[in-house]
């Protein structure tokens, strides 16, 4: 298999479901954004990732699972890393990982907060997976068409004042880099992101995304990365966390609706992928 035609399959994989429009937004994307995002985080030592979207006065699993793993992936290859999230995630998260709170309320303290944070950490790219992201009205939105700009913390900022590569991971238009595609999400029954991101990913489910990128820093690594990740299990220690599924709202161990075994099969489908440059 050809690295185009790889680039290829992997892409059409991510959104073969097709459960929001996605398979309609990776149509007018420049061929092997996963590729590039992964070249991007494979040379970087410090990685700034933001994820966690708020749901029923918690957060959903779809994000949190997809950060985890990558920023595994990514200090398993001598990397470091930063989750960077809203309460209550950061202080579920604390204990087990590097975390930073996004705890800004408005904008312009914002982007004193990620002003502040950037330059602390340094990072050699910024990474957004299932974060809402600001719309035209400068308010964020749910899948429902609901405000929650009470509740979800303020990561635009980072990606907007990163000084280096930005990457973004959504599966439904009102995510964080969204607006590189924004006439294709007005075609959607959602109210898209105006934020934008250097390098856009989409797929049928945020933390699918992720595993994409690692597929490739596993194989150029010569390490079974994805074979490391376990979805089940961190489902399991995010829900003992209090997390959601971010469609029924439940208290499961499940992805935007889906059984963990979905996402299993896309981890397992891309491994057979990578086995066939092997």
């Amino acid at each position: 298999m050809t690295d185009k035609a790889l680039d290829s399959a992997i892409e059409a994989l991510l959104v073969a479901r097709d459960l929001r429009g996605m398979a309609r937004v990776h149509a007018v994307l420049r061929p092997g954004y996963v590729r590039r995002a992964a070249q991007q985080l494979y040379r970087s030592r410090r990685v700034i990732i933001g994820t966690g979207f708020p749901v029923a006065g918690t957060f959903e699993t779809d994000g949190p699972v997809g950060a985890i793993a990558l920023y595994r992936s990514l200090e398993a290859l001598g990397a470091q890393c930063w989750l960077v999230c809203a309460e209550p995630l950061c202080r579920k998260l604390a204990d087990d990982f590097r975390v930073l709170p996004l705890l800004a309320l408005t904008e312009a303290a914002a982007r004193e907060e990620a002003t502040l944070r950037l330059a602390q950490t340094t990072p050699d790219a910024v990474v957004s997976i299932e974060r809402p992201g600001r719309a035209a009205d400068g308010a964020y939105y749910n899948m429902r068409g609901e405000d929650i700009s009470a509740a979800c913390g303020i990561f635009d900022t980072y990606l907007e004042q990163a000084g280096c590569p930005t990457i973004a991971i959504g599966d439904g238009g009102n995510e964080i880099g969204m607006g590189n595609v924004a006439d294709i999400i007005r075609q959607l029954d959602i109210t898209g992101s105006a934020t934008t991101c250097d390098e856009l990913l989409v797929a049928d489910v945020s933390n699918w995304g992720a595993y994409g990128i690692i597929a490739y820093l596993g194989f150029w690594s010569g390490r079974d990365l994805l074979g490391d990740i376990r979805p089940r299990e961190i489902l399991a220690y995010l829900s003992s966390h209090g997390s959601v599924d971010g469609i029924s709202r439940e208290n499961t161990l499940t992805e935007d609706g889906l059984a963990v075994a979905e996402g299993e099969s896309v981890i397992a489908q891309l491994q057979a992928l990578i086995a066939d440059l092997a």
